[in-house]
């Protein structure tokens, strides 16, 4: 289970450096394999799986009917634009270009642990996000979240 978040630099070629406390649950869980892939739901940001997961969420949204345009549309984003990738030596993955600059991640990235999964964020975008959330927050709390005790 991943949680926490952490800015991290990339470096000129594109790398980012899996930050160390998550290494070894990763080389556990997929043999440093991943996948790579837009959100569903943010412009700006990316979601980041160990592979065994990745095939789990693929194939659910691979099981929608394609009759449906949004079902179409999501399959597109996730599935038709994932990248695999792995870890190397140094605990770096490589991002691919089209999927940098389509989520506006340039050199500053923040990393967030969201249990199965990472998303990566360009920390701007991040920080205008959760200020929009911040306005928004009690408007848009549903009845689940309203019952939760923190």
């Amino acid at each position: 289970m991943f949680f926490g978040e952490t800015a991290i630099n990339l470096d000129g070629k594109g790398r980012l450096a899996i930050p160390v406390r998550y290494r070894d649950s990763i080389q556990e869980q997929c043999s440093g394999r991943m996948v790579l892939t837009y959100s569903a739901f943010d412009s700006g940001a990316l979601w980041l799986y160990p592979e065994n997961e990745w095939e789990r969420v693929r194939d659910e949204v691979t099981r929608l009917s394609t009759f449906n345009p949004g079902h179409r549309s999501l399959q597109r984003r996730l599935v038709g634009s994932a990248t695999a990738l792995e870890l190397d030596g140094s605990g770096r993955i490589q991002l691919p270009l089209t999927l940098r600059q389509v989520a506006g991640l340039e050199k500053r990235v923040v990393m967030m642990g969201m249990s199965s999964r990472f998303e990566l964020w360009n920390e701007a975008i991040l920080n205008q996000k959760r200020a929009e959330e911040e306005r928004s927050m009690n408007v848009a709390a549903s009845e689940e979240m309203s019952r939760l005790v923190l």
